[in-house]
Order: structure tokens, then sequence, then C-alpha cells
């Protein structure tokens, strides 16, 4: 397979086996590239001449941008993209593009060129937040903000959350990302996870929702803890693991209006109090995008 691989590429540089690889015009590799992804686009590239050059046209990379993707250049300075190939725009903002003063993150997925979105706890409305008796910010590498909000114990259970923007058209899903106790610092090369202060999530479920502007809505209920399944013979497997709980999902049709997406999750039944549960961030990506993930074990 290799070899006959090798001998198609020859065939433009005075080869007896007829045409090859090498002989195919640069504008009907472009038209081939307009179905290929990303990565097998950048991995054809290194054939010869004439894939190198289709895979810096703008129109090839033009059409792998979402079609909005200004909204999104919108966010850095300008120096930053003037006089960029579309190549080279696809890569800057494949990348995390940070706004709301670094607490919210968009990008452009490398493969499917969909748009996905990242929101800090920082960047929530969090019942008592303010109060170390209730809340800590813990520093970590496990969060791509580098922080996650951290409860030891509180009775009104309240995380509230908001973005406007202008998503491409399409459908999106909107999910927690929790983790149940609190890690520190690797020791001897193993995680570890202190579950003091974690109780009270097996009692009432917490309720997560989730609106637009235009008048869609969803709402869910999960019980964090699953303690009933922690007598030693069954592992807990919602303990000292991040999980994405999905709250639902929202549509857009016009990708030039920004959609205001109102989001929130709560336990507020005081007659008990729950602690012990790390608040990461709010992810909002394509649904068939999480769902190829989901498949994929990611």
């Amino acid at each position: 397979m290799g070899a006959s691989l090798s001998n198609l590429n020859d065939g433009a540089n005075g080869s007896t086996l007829g045409p090859g690889l090498g002989d195919i015009p640069e504008s009907c590799v472009a038209c081939v590239f307009l179905y290929l992804t990303p990565p097998e686009i950048c991995n054809l590239a290194r054939l010869n001449h004439a894939f190198r050059g289709a895979a810096s046209s703008d129109s090839v990379w033009e059409s792998k941008l979402p079609p909005n993707y200004q909204h999104l250049l919108d966010l850095l300075p300008p120096e930053r993209y003037q006089n960029l190939s579309k190549k080279d725009i696809f890569a800057l903002i494949s990348r995390p593009v940070p706004f709301d003063d670094g607490n919210k993150e968009v990008w452009v997925d490398k493969v499917t060129g969909t748009v996905c979105m990242s929101i800090s706890a920082k960047a929530m409305a969090i019942t008592g937040i303010e109060d170390r008796r209730y809340w800590t910010w813990v520093p970590t590498e496990e969060s791509r903000f580098h922080v996650v909000a951290y409860l030891q114990q509180i009775w009104w259970f309240e995380v509230d959350g908001m973005v406007n923007f202008a998503f491409p058209a399409g459908n999106y899903t909107l999910s927690f990302r929790l983790h149940l106790g609190r890690f520190s610092n690797k020791r001897l090369g193993r995680r570890v996870c202190n579950f003091e202060h974690t109780h009270g999530w097996d009692i009432k479920p917490v309720r997560f929702e989730l609106s637009t502007s235009d008048g869609q809505q969803a709402s869910v209920e999960f019980r964090l803890d699953n303690t009933e399944l922690d007598d030693g013979k069954n592992a807990n497997t919602k303990r000292g693991c991040w999980i994405d709980y999905k709250v639902g999902e929202f549509f857009v049709l016009d990708s030039d209006s920004a959609t205001e997406i109102r989001f929130s999750m709560k336990q507020i039944d005081c007659t008990h109090s729950k602690g012990g549960l790390c608040v990461d961030s709010v992810f909002i990506i394509p649904s068939d995008l999480r769902e190829r993930r989901r498949r994929r074990g990611f």
C-alpha cells in the first residue's frame, strides 16, 4: 500500500508509470478539500506542492469557518487578525478566545468548525459566595479557567448565570460541570479527593434550568450523590470525578442576532444542609458534537 501511494505521487516527476497525484490541478484538489475536515486537509497538505497550495486556499478555509466568525474576531484586538489568511484565522479562533474579563471563552471546534463556549463559575451569581464559611475559590489545573468554586456547607444552594452571544444557526446543548468532593494535588503520582464536607446531595435532587430570549425553556432534576451504592461492594460513581450534567437543548435560527441564554441550578430546601461540591463551569456546545464525543468516551 505504501509503495502504491508513493508511485502515484511520482507521476509528474518523470516516472513512466503514468499520471499520479502530482498531476492533479490545484483547483481540483481544492474542490475535494471542501468535503474534508481541517485535520484531514492538513495531513494531505504534506503530499506535494499542489496539495500544499490547495490546503492554503482562502476558498477552502472560508468553507470551514462558521458563517458569522466575525463575531468571534470582534472579541480580539484588530491587530491580532488583520491581514491574516482564512487558514490562519481558523487556527486563531480554534484556540479559546476569552471575553468578559476572561471568565468566558469561545472557540471553533478543530474538526467540525462549529462554535463552542465555556463559562467559568467566576461569571456566575452564587448565593453566599462572598462568605468563606460557605464557599472558597480553589486553584486547580483541572479547570480550563484554573479555579473552581468549592462549597463547604450551605442550606440555600443557588447558582445563576447568563450569556448573550450570536451563535451560528443550529442545535446546542448546555451542561454544568460539577465534582463531588474536594481534590488536592497529586500525592506520589495519585490524585487525592477529600469527601469530608460532602453531604446532603442524596436527600433531594438539584433542579437545573435554562431559558432563552426567544422563549425556549428546559429543566431537569438530578440527585448529585448516590450514597446508597457506597456500601463497600459497589462503587459510588458520582464522587471524585467531574460529571457533565445536561440541562437541555436550545435552537438558534438566526446567526446574525445575539441569543441571550440564562441558566441556573438550585436546591433551596432549607430543611437540610449540603456541601462538598466543586462548581467549575457551564459548557454550551453543538448537540451533535456532544453526542459524538459521548460515543467516543470523551
